[in-house]
């Protein structure tokens, strides 16, 4: 069984609407092997994920971290504390990708991103928005 991947609470949503863009070159191959190549690859629903208040597995090569830490960190605090709330995630809580779902789909509606999110430099894209409603809608990724 593979390790779990560790998340800051804002990841699971991002990991939703995430469509190959990045910060760098490093940090969008990290994240495409994460959510592609893991999260929505065959049986990507069982992955686990161990939700951390730190730099995780999507920080790694973000050119932003700064040891556990990010540039943004007061605005990233603020982001993991809405998540963390709204989706209902403790510190070192494991679930697989599957529940994670199924928190966004009980806990965020359609078209809440925008406070949620408020401050995210990619929810005014809208990729984030879109994935939810697919969520809803049954579609999944």
């Amino acid at each position: 069984m593979a390790d779990p991947i560790r998340y800051r609470p804002h990841h699971f949503l991002c990991s939703l609407g995430f469509q190959g863009k990045g910060y760098s070159p490093d940090f969008t191959t990290n994240m495409t092997a994460i959510v592609m190549g893991r999260l929505r690859a065959a049986g990507g629903d069982e992955t686990v994920i161990e939700v951390t208040g730190a730099a995780d597995d999507i920080c790694a090569p973000c050119p932003k971290r700064r040891g556990t830490l990010c540039t943004n960190q007061p605005q990233i605090k603020v982001l993991d504390r809405a998540h963390a709330s709204a989706l209902k995630l403790e510190p070192h809580e494991r679930l697989t990708w599957r529940e994670a779902q199924a928190r966004i789909r009980a806990n965020v509606p359609p078209g809440s991103l925008r406070t949620l999110c408020a401050g995210c430099e990619w929810e005014p894209l809208g990729l984030c928005e879109d994935a939810l409603a697919r969520l809803h809608a049954g579609g999944g990724d």
